[in-house]
């Protein structure tokens, strides 16, 4: 696909793309220039879900959090 330069450098990414990577108004993209190439990403948010499960299961001490949320190494 190509797309054109108009006005003050912006571009239209067309819808096909658009609904393909679930981009909507006001989607931050992070902008890369590499190897003379323009790399558009959508920046994602993780949710607290996306994170859910991700250092695995154990058992920690009330203590060790709270000691933790204090900048105390724990131990």
């Amino acid at each position: 696909m190509e797309v054109k330069l108009g006005k003050r450098g912006r571009i239209v990414i067309p819808s096909k793309i658009r609904r393909f990577l679930g981009l909507r108004e006001g989607t931050i993209l992070v902008v890369e220039v590499r190897e003379g190439k323009i790399l558009l990403t959508p920046k994602r948010r993780i949710s607290v879900d996306d994170l859910f499960g991700a250092a695995g299961v154990g058992e920690v001490e009330l203590e060790d959090v709270e000691g933790g949320l204090a900048g105390e190494e724990i131990r």
